[in-house]
């Protein structure tokens, strides 16, 4: 279908009471709360690790700020990314992603 043709479709729908959302805006929509669900898996100290990643730390830093190891810090990062759903990646940053998904949740 064209574009005309999806805009006509569209107008048709509202005019008849309908309502229209494109399908796109839809899929931003439901990704956007799976990351808030995901978010909502996290533990306390996870959810303060990613808050400290926000902030730019380094994982010596979070340990620090949490009096913890580095080891430790490492760990609750890669439960972070387990949860969120982001397996390594040669093409993505883990960590950015995730800040992203902090912040947007």
């Amino acid at each position: 279908m064209s574009n005309v043709g999806q805009f006509i479709d569209a107008v048709q729908r509202v005019a008849g009471g309908g309502k229209v959302m494109d399908p796109e805006m839809v899929s931003q929509l439901l990704a956007r709360n799976s990351g808030a669900q995901r978010l909502g898996e996290l533990t306390t100290r996870e959810r303060e690790v990613l808050g400290l990643m926000a902030e730019g730390r380094s994982n010596a830093a979070i340990a620090g700020r949490l009096f913890a190891t580095e080891k430790a810090a490492s760990k609750h990062i890669n439960n972070i990314f387990s949860k969120l759903g982001m397996p390594p990646s040669e093409d993505d940053n883990r960590r950015v992603l995730a800040v992203l998904a902090y912040l947007n949740g």
